[in-house]
């Protein structure tokens, strides 16, 4: 709740309750002031946003053939995609066009052990640009596996997918593009064609299977 300036206190206080105490995040005055004397940012973001956000939720608007080379927008998905290392649609830097981006360099492969290689299917992807994606499903069986975004960070669900789609539209140079694909960068693609329905994995996966990273807490 926003307060007037005579009204402001330095210090929020909540009662805890008999069972456990409650947290309170406070803002600084300086922080408080800083909002006050300058507008929040605005979209493109250089960070992700999180679950809460109602672009996360917005049907993605189809970008103008006439602007599709080179929209801020993509450089700022790219940019932020490219520190957290995955893939991106930009509605998660807070904009709501149809625009995605995939890559899966070779680095992050060597990270993984050769049996969950083979069983996800994972292989390298060079960074690929969809804008005004369409997808189509090559084989209608699905395979589950555990899967995450950085949309809500820190928690993970087992959610079935196609196993093999393939998708269409436009690259960066808005030249049209074709790519089918299976395995690992099936999954990720159709994670991200979601994203631009506005649809959360977490609406389609096994309830039971959400969780945080719970195994790191134990360690």
């Amino acid at each position: 709740m926003c307060v007037s300036k005579s009204q402001w206190v330095p210090v929020s206080y909540v009662a805890p309750s008999r069972s456990h105490s409650t947290s309170v995040k406070v803002r600084s005055y300086l922080q408080y002031m800083k909002r006050k004397i300058q507008p929040p940012p605005s979209p493109s973001y250089p960070h992700v946003c999180q679950v809460g956000d109602p672009m996360l939720r917005a049907q993605a608007a189809v970008v103008d053939s006439g602007a599709v080379q080179g929209p801020e927008a993509i450089r700022t998905m790219v940019k932020v995609m490219q520190k957290f290392e995955f893939r991106m649609c930009v509605s998660q830097v807070g904009v709501s066009l149809g625009i995605l981006a995939l890559e899966f360099p070779e680095h992050m492969l060597d990270h993984s052990l050769p049996a969950a290689r083979e069983v996800h299917g994972l292989t390298t992807v060079p960074l690929r640009i969809f804008i005004n994606p369409q997808l189509r499903v090559l084989d209608e069986r699905t395979v589950k596996f555990q899967e995450a975004c950085e949309t809500i960070s820190g928690f993970s669900a087992t959610v079935p997918h196609y196993l093999s789609v393939e998708v269409s539209g436009l690259n960066e140079k808005a030249e049209p593009v074709t790519w089918q694909v299976s395995g690992w960068p099936a999954r990720i693609l159709q994670h991200e064609m979601d994203h631009l329905d506005g649809v959360r994995y977490i609406d389609c996966m096994d309830s039971k299977t959400f969780n945080v990273k719970w195994a790191a807490q134990n360690e």
